[in-house]
């Protein structure tokens, strides 16, 4: 129980920087309204290789870090709480812009092929080790066994996968894309506040 409650803060967390869009929905979501569903699947799980490979290399550079320098886990979490609170901002602030989702612009794709393109476009992407680096920081505790890292590694996996899997259902059918992209700010602005009162917890607490 004791690792519980900081796996299920990184689940919500996580989940809602990966719901905010960003490169990978409108990769996700392009291939969706532009191809047969299995491509923009297949993209998907390219994704969730990118995944795999960005959060556990943060997940190794945590555990190097707090080997040699445990000293700097608190500022580290208050770092992390200082991103989050950033990102909920940039969030807030886009919220209302306009998604540009032009399906037409985008080429049809073999599934082989969207699946490489998944991976490169996660991979490509250094920001993404940067935010896996600062959650894992901010919500593990210190020196946790090594379950809890590789559960952090299956939560942000199946997060990824799990949501873009929705997105490219979501996209290839008119109403729900329409209900979607008529309720993104909203839901983009309660996320932002979530996102907030998570960092400001941290910022304290650090």
């Amino acid at each position: 129980m004791e690792f519980l409650s900081p796996l299920i803060t990184l689940w919500a967390v996580q989940l809602l920087a990966a719901i905010s869009p960003g490169q990978s929905f409108v990769l996700i979501s392009k291939l969706a309204l532009s191809n047969p569903r299995p491509v923009a699947l297949s993209a998907v799980m390219g994704l969730g290789l990118g995944t795999i490979i960005w959060s556990s290399a943060a997940i190794l550079g945590v555990a190097i870090l707090l080997e040699t320098a445990a000293w700097a886990y608190t500022a580290f979490r208050i770092a992390g709480g200082l991103y989050l609170v950033w990102l909920a901002i940039m969030l807030w602030r886009h919220a209302a812009a306009p998604l540009e989702l032009d399906g037409a612009k985008v080429r049809k794709l073999t599934p082989w092929r969207a699946f490489t393109l998944g991976s490169v476009t996660q991979l490509a992407n250094p920001k993404v080790m940067v935010f896996f680096g600062s959650i894992f920081v901010a919500l593990l505790p210190a020196h946790a066994p090594a379950w809890v890292y590789v559960a952090a590694v299956v939560i942000v996996f199946i997060n990824e996968i799990g949501w873009y899997a929705v997105v490219a259902l979501v996209f290839s059918s008119s109403r729900p894309r329409a209900a979607y992209i008529r309720t993104r700010m909203w839901i983009d602005r309660a996320m932002a506040g979530f996102l907030v009162l998570i960092g400001a917890r941290l910022i304290a607490e650090g």
